[in-house]
C-alpha cells in the first residue's frame, strides 16, 4: 500500500525535516516487508492567498485516485498507537492501494475535504504547527510498522 503525506506549506531544511525523513525511512525499511510503503511527501502552496478553498483545490489535485483519505484535524478521532497500527493493517489487508494523509494550513482544512475523509485523525487536543504535525505523523507511521512487525520500539 502506497502512502502519501500531502501538506500545505513547505518544510524547510532543519531539525523537523530531518526527523520526518528519518522516521519515514525507518517506516519504509520495516513496512516494505509488510506491504506498507513507500511514502511520498507532497507539499502544496497557495501563493495567491485564496485561503482554505484554494488550499483544498491544491490538496485534492495532489490526491492519488481512489486513495483512502485520512485528514488531520484537531476535532478528529483520538487513537492509541496500537489502534492506529490496526487501522493501517486493516486498509492494507482490504487491498487498499493508496492511503493519503492530509495536513492543512494555518486555518485547517476546508469543509469539502473534511466531508470526503475516511478518517478524521487527531494528534491530540492541542493544535500543532504543520511542521510538528508532520514529525508526529511520521513517527506514528514508524511506530505502527514497528507494532505490526512485533519490534520492541513500542513499549506501552
Amino acid at each position: 500500500m502506497k502512502l502519501s503525506l500531502i501538506a500545505v506549506g513547505r518544510l524547510r531544511k532543519g531539525p523537523e525535516a530531518a526527523l520526518v525523513a528519518d522516521y519515514l525511512t525507518r517506516f519504509e525499511r520495516i513496512g516494505r516487508n509488510m506491504g506498507l510503503g513507500p511514502v511520498s511527501v507532497i507539499e502544496v502552496e497557495d501563493k495567491k492567498g485564496g485561503g482554505k478553498p484554494a488550499e483544498a483545490a491544491l490538496l485534492a489535485k495532489a490526491l492519488p485516485e481512489g486513495a483512502t483519505l485520512v485528514v488531520l484535524d484537531e476535532r478528529g478521532t483520538l487513537l492509541t498507537s496500537p489502534e492506529f497500527a490496526t487501522r493501517l493493517a486493516g486498509w492494507r489487508d482490504q487491498g487498499q492501494a493508496n492511503l493519503a494523509f492530509l495536513i492543512g494550513g494555518a486555518d485547517g482544512l476546508d469543509a469539502s475535504l473534511l466531508a470526503r475523509a475516511d478518517l478524521k485523525l487527531s494528534l491530540g487536543k492541542m493544535v500543532w504547527p504543520h511542521m510538528l504535525a508532520r514529525v508526529m505523523l511520521a513517527e506514528q507511521l514508524y511506530r505502527a510498522a514497528s507494532i505490526l512487525s512485533g519490534a520492541p520500539y513500542h513499549r506501552a
